[in-house]
């Protein structure tokens, strides 16, 4: 029993590794690997890696080839647009479910944090911008999905955020981007505190039309 709980906590840990180094950049979109560099990237054992790969695969995070080894996901435009359309999606849901329910506790922090940095963005007064952005953009993101309010959806946006990540990987978060994102998410913040559903939704899509046209995705 100890020897399968051990190898069951390996894997998790192995896991772990492979999401931080996809999240990081340590793994490349569309780059190859046999799974002895990957066993060497992660510091796992073999089957432990072999198990992580298996669940990376089957979020679409990467692929195997016989052979080979595996792949990381392309950020393809095709699939820029398919994340972030699955993304918007659940963000419209999450904000009805959220203004249908009332819950709406935490927003006054978001609403501080988006106008803090955008201010800041807009001063030009920090180098490290770019890396915070991302942190209080997915802030808001994190908390429509929160309003989902179920665990299968939930674990669906949560693949699809590690998806969205190495796209970012790929199409990093620009100085110049940040006003106007900051902008476009306290339009949404606004919305949900008015309790408008469409207005929520409006301003979610046009956040999403925009991130497409910032990463030249048509």
């Amino acid at each position: 029993m100890n020897q399968m709980q051990d190898g069951q906590l390996l894997a998790e840990q192995a896991q772990e590794a492979l999401w931080d180094a996809l999240r990081n950049g340590t793994l490349r979109d569309g780059q190859f690997l046999s799974m002895s560099q990957l066993v060497e990237i992660l510091e796992f054992p073999l089957a432990a890696t072999r198990e992580a790969v298996k669940q990376a695969c089957s979020q679409g995070l990467l692929t195997t080839w016989p052979k080979r080894g595996v792949q990381v996901m392309e950020a393809r435009s095709e699939t820029i647009r398919d994340c972030l359309d699955f993304r918007m999606v659940l963000d419209q849901e999450g904000a009805r479910r959220r203004i249908q329910q009332g819950d709406l506790t935490g927003l006054d922090t978001l609403r501080a944090q988006h106008e803090t940095l955008r201010d800041a963005a807009a001063n030009n007064t920090a180098s490290d911008l770019p890396p915070q952005a991302i942190g209080i953009d997915l802030s808001l993101h994190d908390y429509l999905a929160a309003g989902l309010n179920n665990p299968q959806l939930a674990a669906a946006y949560s693949a699809n955020r590690m998806r969205i990540a190495i796209i970012q990987n790929v199409r990093p978060f620009l100085q110049v981007r940040i006003v106007s994102a900051m902008e476009e998410h306290l339009a949404i913040i606004e919305a949900l505190q008015s309790g408008d559903t469409t207005a929520a939704t409006d301003a979610i899509r046009y956040h999403c039309e925009q991130t497409l046209q910032w990463w030249g995705v048509d």
